[in-house]
């Protein structure tokens, strides 16, 4: 594969930040029970933390880095802005909604897969340095649970950024519910006051769900779009599941509908499952992920399907 440029241009970085840092850290302690052991050690060494906390230790270096100068080109990354019309229509066109000059959350996910990988990306033609790695890896961590938040496949009202609601009384913007609210008022008070020991239990239990409980019968299907040979098609395929929750649990009734309501209720009763099961879906479907990149670099060999 040859590495596609999209470190290009700066933008408004987006007010508020995908699943909040304890979701982005719950998908990286979920995936971190499923990768292979090979993936592990690859993955501690290439990072340098040869802890258990290896993932979610980087799980959320993208939303800080992104507020820096050097890394302000990354602000479209974590979205692709589907132009769709909810309730009646959601879709994600990847031709259509990622934005040609800047990139979006399917094209970057290509692009630091494709540097991962880094079999011929470098003018000499062999490995980027590990440094140059590593910040592809801590890029792809990010990346893989930002596109299974539905308010990071939307364009509407900036993923829901100007749309204005209350949760349990206190005023929001709809993104921000879904970052933040709907998983700490799920998890509880520790999400907040001890995110990584909170995260790193809610993901036990997460594990367990898709080991022998309810996922355990959908797994196999939430990889079958996962195909390294083309990461685009992938992204794209995970974009739209997510954004169809857009129409069918997150704006149900379209923008206006939602507008200076409170959801702490009757809408957390509907969200609060498909927040889980996003998280569930993106900590499993990195670690599948993961361990491919590791398979492929491993036995130098053309990736393919899962």
């Amino acid at each position: 594969m040859k590495l596609s440029s999209l470190a290009v241009g700066a933008s408004a970085v987006p007010a508020a930040l995908a699943w909040g840092g304890f979701g982005h850290i719950s998908v990286a302690y979920l995936a971190s029970n499923f990768v292979s052991p090979a993936t592990t050690s690859y993955f501690q060494a290439l990072l340098g933390n040869d802890t258990g906390d290896y993932l979610a230790g980087v799980a959320t270096w993208a939303d800080s880095v992104r507020y820096t100068k050097w890394g302000r080109f990354s602000a479209d990354f974590h979205f692709i802005d589907a132009k769709d019309d909810p309730p009646s229509y959601c879709g994600v066109d990847f031709d259509r909604d990622c934005k040609k000059d800047r990139g979006c959350v399917v094209s970057a996910l290509y692009n630091y897969t494709t540097r991962l990988l880094a079999t011929d990306n470098d003018a000499a033609g062999g490995e980027l340095p590990a440094s140059e790695r590593a910040i592809a890896a801590k890029f792809v961590v990010h990346f893989v649970g930002d596109i299974h938040q539905p308010l990071h496949t939307e364009n509407v009202a900036r993923g829901g950024n100007g749309i204005p609601v209350t949760f349990g009384g206190a005023r929001f913007n709809l993104h921000h519910v879904w970052d933040t609210s709907i998983v700490e008022k799920l998890v509880g008070a520790a999400a907040h006051r001890r995110p990584y020991e909170a995260a790193k239990r809610w993901a036990d239990e997460l594990t367990e769900e898709i080991n022998g409980g309810k996922y355990s019968q959908d797994r196999i299907d939430w990889l079958r779009s996962a195909n390294l040979s083309d990461p685009i098609a992938t992204a794209i395929e995970w974009a739209t599941e997510s954004n169809a929750f857009v129409c069918t649990t997150v704006m149900p009734n379209g923008p206006e509908a939602i507008k200076g309501q409170e959801l702490g209720s009757d809408y957390y009763e509907a969200a609060a499952p498909v927040v889980e099961l996003q998280i569930a879906r993106a900590g499993y479907r990195l670690a599948a992920w993961l361990d491919l990149i590791v398979s492929s670099i491993n036995s130098q060999s053309s990736p393919g399907d899962l």
